[in-house]
């Protein structure tokens, strides 16, 4: 029975020839009854009154050894093999391996759909750059992450309300932009990144969570944010420079 509960064989048969005994006993004859062999008696013994099985005493200067009542030891077993499960089921494990996969993900109704999951997902933080007519697809979920308390800052290109986020910066895309292909951009919690672009008339995404694309991405969607604020403000100064013009309408977007 012992030895279902991770007790050794030694450790068995010293608490079987214990359990067995009407009177305590001696080590002498412990290694007698029980087989175990006479240099690991001591270690054995020691191991079972440190796990409560077994009880020592000195008598007439001779130390004996008794055995914990089954009984008790049972109950003790039971009791100990109970808090052993309780504590396994409040535990929770993470995997704290990073994942470095970039996963591919094309038609664009599916990366729509999984745009959505990852906004419902974030429990802190979205950071998304998209063109207006997705902004309105996502809305209602921005707003309810906000309201939530999830920090939501948004990029969009396209004229949209204002007021609709507390952090919304707007690039109304003059001719030049307009023929900029669209893209996507969303960031989860500064954990995972989703962004899409259109490839040869198809949408196509990658999705990952690889710290260095997460890093690149955060500062990126930043970037963006900065640029929106210089053209918004000095707009006819830069556009009439072909120079900075030509520069500015490289970018992204």
């Amino acid at each position: 029975m012992l030895r279902k509960f991770g007790f050794s064989q030694y450790e068995s048969q010293v608490f079987e020839v214990l359990a067995s005994s009407s009177e305590p006993l001696d080590a002498s004859l412990i290694v007698k009854y029980s087989g175990v062999p006479k240099a690991k008696i001591y270690e054995v013994l020691s191991r079972m009154v440190e796990k409560g099985l077994v009880l020592d005493s000195v008598s007439e200067k001779k130390k004996l050894y008794t055995a914990l009542p089954l009984n008790l030891v049972i109950e003790k077993l039971t009791k100990e093999f109970e808090e052993n499960i309780s504590q396994l089921k409040d535990n929770t494990y993470q995997n704290n391996r990073s994942d470095d996969r970039v996963w591919s993900l094309k038609v664009d109704s599916s990366i729509q759909l999984q745009c959505k999951q990852l906004l419902q997902e974030a429990k802190h933080s979205i950071q998304i750059s998209v063109w207006k007519e997705d902004f309105q697809a996502f809305l209602p979920i921005l707003i309810e992450k906000e309201q939530s308390g999830v920090k939501v800052e948004a990029l969009v290109v396209g004229d949209v309300q204002e007021s609709l986020l507390s952090s919304l910066h707007i690039l109304s895309p003059n001719e030049e932009h307009r023929r900029l292909e669209k893209n996507r951009l969303i960031i989860i919690d500064e954990e995972t990144i989703l962004f899409a672009g259109v490839e040869n008339d198809s949408w196509q995404a990658m999705l990952t969570k690889s710290k260095p694309f997460v890093k690149f991405f955060v500062e990126f969607f930043y970037h963006d944010v900065v640029l929106t604020k210089v053209t918004k403000k000095y707009e006819d100064q830069l556009m009439n420079d072909e120079e900075f013009k030509h520069l500015l309408l490289r970018l992204r977007y």
